[in-house]
């Protein structure tokens, strides 16, 4: 046994989750490396070729990093388990009319159990990624905080990784930037990783194209959906869709429709079979109902009304709000001014500063 303990890394092949690994070698700890095989994407039949974390030669990469260093790696298989639970809810959730975050679910129900269930059988004290996030532990909770590297930050995907799990996670880049990880890179002779393209479609869409995804997913959807209604929000028709699960919230682009001046998606009503447009004016939203809370900081805030700073999607900045949480797992948000493009399916991550303090499911919008 090491000084510092055994540390399963998962290794996708590229250059973070690399160097993650090697970080943890250099600094002591016994390393095994582990790739997990998470969707064959030849089965979906898109027009990509197969690139990304699933791909052989992504497993091959992480295998070669562990070879050139000496420490074991296996190929873990989930994709039965990835299939049935990850595939399945962004499937539905389009078909709900929402806008799904499958990288988030992933991570909360799939990847780290997954790991933490191999960590046990390989005797590991602790699991690690390649996330640019920051992890500690305070007061007895596990908190996640924003990585240096304000780019590259990737602490809104990890909101739902429940507290047991965090306890035993170990996140090697948070204090470093992209631009450091690369000359690492460099100085250590691995090359091929530096220059390496880096993904950043869903892994089983990697040709971004979600419509054909569902077509082929659900071939029967089409039908069932085409011919729907265009309207205003004051009802007015004004066109036909391919079917309400092909557009989300905030959409501009690919309306195939003219009115003369910009529209956008402002509401899918799956049971009328509709698609609302309007200006960025009547997208605008100062409030929202969040479900199915993870709250890591303060566990429990009803009757507590908490200034935050709140992101409606991975790439958005934040913006300030009061949370205000009502029951055990309902959360109202109130903007201090309106916000554009609030897609129920998405998650809602509520900062203090660079902690996260939770998140949860958006299920609804509202103007107070």
């Amino acid at each position: 046994m090491s000084r510092n303990g055994r540390v399963l890394v998962a290794m996708s092949g590229g250059i973070d989750s690399s160097l993650a690994a090697v970080m943890l070698h250099e600094q002591g700890y016994e390393v095994i490396g582990m790739t997990m095989k998470t969707w064959d994407y030849a089965s979906a039949g898109g027009s990509k070729k197969e690139t990304g974390c699933c791909s052989l030669d992504s497993i091959n990469d992480a295998r070669g990093i562990a070879v050139s260093l000496g420490f074991p790696h296996y190929i873990l298989d989930i994709r039965d388990e990835f299939g049935d639970y990850v595939i399945d809810y962004f499937t539905q959730e389009y078909i709900e009319g929402r806008t799904p975050n499958p990288c988030v679910l992933c991570n909360t129900h799939i990847k780290w159990d997954a790991l933490l269930k191999r960590a046990d059988k390989l005797d590991c004290q602790f699991i690690a990624t390649g996330h640019y996030a920051n992890l500690r532990e305070e007061n007895g909770r596990f908190i996640v905080s924003k990585g240096l590297d304000e780019n590259k930050d990737q602490s809104y995907a990890l909101w739902g990784v429940s507290q047991q799990s965090l306890s035993r996670t170990i996140f090697p880049l948070g204090k470093l930037h992209k631009s450091t990880i690369r000359e690492m890179a460099t100085e250590r002779g691995f090359i091929e990783l530096v220059s390496k393209s880096e993904s950043y479609e869903i892994c089983f869409i990697p040709d971004n194209d979600y419509r054909g995804f569902l077509k082929r997913r659900k071939p029967e959807l089409e039908n069932q959906v085409k011919g729907g209604d265009f309207v205003l929000e004051d009802g007015t028709v004004v066109g036909q869709h391919e079917g309400y699960p092909f557009y989300t919230i905030g959409q501009r682009k690919g309306l195939g429709i003219t009115l003369g001046y910009p529209v956008f998606v402002t509401a899918i009503d799956k049971v009328n079979n509709r698609v609302v447009l309007g200006t960025k004016h009547e997208l605008a939203r100062n409030g929202m109902l969040v479900r199915q809370l993870n709250m890591a900081k303060y566990p429990d805030l009803i009757g507590k009304p908490t200034q935050t700073i709140t992101k409606i999607r991975y790439n958005d900045e934040g913006s300030p709000a009061l949370i205000v949480q009502e029951e055990s797992d309902l959360m109202k948000v109130l903007f201090q001014e309106s916000v554009f493009a609030i897609a129920p399916g998405q998650a809602a991550v509520f900062y203090e500063g660079d902690d996260v303090i939770g998140g949860g499911w958006i299920m609804s919008s509202f103007n107070a």
